[in-house]
This record gives structure tokens, sequence and C-alpha cells, in this order.
């Protein structure tokens, strides 16, 4: 039994209960039809408010299905992007960022060095036990100054990595996370590293976080000579 809930998808979970759901309130709405025609209007009410609570959970569950498809699934340390900045001027980088399995997405970042910012959400062991992994989404990614005066004065850029996810889990969990005993933590995890010409970086994810490591010599000289 354990071993057959460890293999269980939780979005395919979510999905089959909402559709169980849906299939629930049928009963309850024709009951309801059929005695609000005997002119039994108390428990037609009754059966007709319950077919509506069982379709709310259902829609509920659908909806959380949906929102969770816009997180990706982890297990372990893993390659979630690869970035690569090409100087275009003073403080001034045209950045490329592919995300595993995707094709390439350019941005322009003014500073001196670029930042990635994601969601993680991660569950307890039953909640594992159910076959809910870790799952983070990429959210931000910008530009940062090191000088704290020109942080301050200096144009910012900043895009979104994540489009409009409609009933957002992360926001959920959080407002109720002590009515989700299968939520562990939750958290925001940002990873910062210098922008130079040439430069390639690997931005990993784990259970603890993002990870940026240099790819290539002009990342690994970059990094070198931080300030």
């Amino acid at each position: 039994m354990i071993r057959f809930l460890g293999q269980l998808d939780p979005q395919a979970l979510i999905i089959g209960v909402a559709l169980l759901g849906v299939l629930l309130a049928f009963p309850f709405f024709l009951a309801a039809i059929r005695r609000m025609r005997r002119l039994r209007l108390v428990r037609g009410t009754l059966f007709f408010l319950s077919g509506g609570i069982v379709l709310l959970v259902a829609a509920a569950a659908g909806l959380v299905a949906a929102n969770l498809l816009t997180y990706a699934r982890l297990t372990h340390e893993q390659e979630a992007a690869r970035v690569a900045t090409t100087r275009l001027g003073e403080r001034h980088f045209a950045v490329s960022l592919r995300r595993t399995g995707s094709a390439p997405e350019r941005y322009d970042l003014r500073g001196d060095e670029w930042q990635i910012d994601a969601r993680v959400l991660k569950w307890r062991a039953m909640g594992n036990l159910l076959g809910f992994d870790t799952v983070y989404r990429l959210e931000r990614l910008s530009g940062r100054y090191g000088d704290i005066a020109q942080e301050r004065s200096a144009p910012r850029t900043v895009h979104a990595l994540s489009g409009d996810p409609g009933m957002d889990l992360w926001t959920l969990a959080r407002r109720y996370h002590q009515y989700l005993p299968l939520a562990d933590a939750l958290y925001g995890s940002a990873a910062y590293v210098p922008m130079a010409e040439g430069a390639e970086y690997v931005v990993s994810v784990s259970t603890s976080g993002l990870v940026v490591r240099p790819a290539n010599d002009a990342a690994r000289k970059a990094v070198g000579g931080w300030k």
C-alpha cells in the first residue's frame, strides 16, 4: 500500500478527487429535483445545498491541481536553467535564460550582477508518502548593483519568469498554513552572481533553495574577482 501511494502522481490524485466530486454531486442534484417536484421543498433544498458543497470542493481540487502544474517537482538537486550574459554597454547586459527542456528566453538587465528568485514548497513525510515531492517555480530575473548608492539611484530592471497562475497555491498555503497538515515549509529563495562578457552559469535547485555555479572560464573569472 505504501509503495503504491508513493508511486501516485499528485496532480492525477487531485484531478481524480475533483472528478469524483463532480460525479458525487449529480445524485444530490437529481434527488433535489425529484423532491422539488413533489413539493418537498425543505429536503429538496438540503439535497441541493449538499450537491453544491460537493461541487465546490471538486472545483477547488481542480484549481489546486491546475496551479500545481505551474510548479516543477523536485526530488533531489537538479538543473533548473542555464544563464549566459553578453555585455551591451556600461553595466548593461543581454541575458539568455534557458530553462531545462525549453527554448532560450532573452532579457535586458542593467547592473553588475544578475539575480534569480524562486518559490519553494516542501511537504511533510505524509505528503511525500502520497507522492507530493518538493515543488518550485522560478519567479523573477533582475539586475542589481554592487554599490548600495547605485542600487538606490541607478535604473532597475526586473522581469517576471512566471505568468498569472490564477488561484495561487503559494498564497493559499501561506495564508492557511495551519489548516494544511501536509505542508511543511514554504519560502522564497534567491541567488545572484556577477555579470560578465561571455559568462555562463548553471542554476540548480534543491530542497534547500537555489544554487548558481559558473559553467565556463569567463564566469569562474568573474566570480573569482567578485568584490
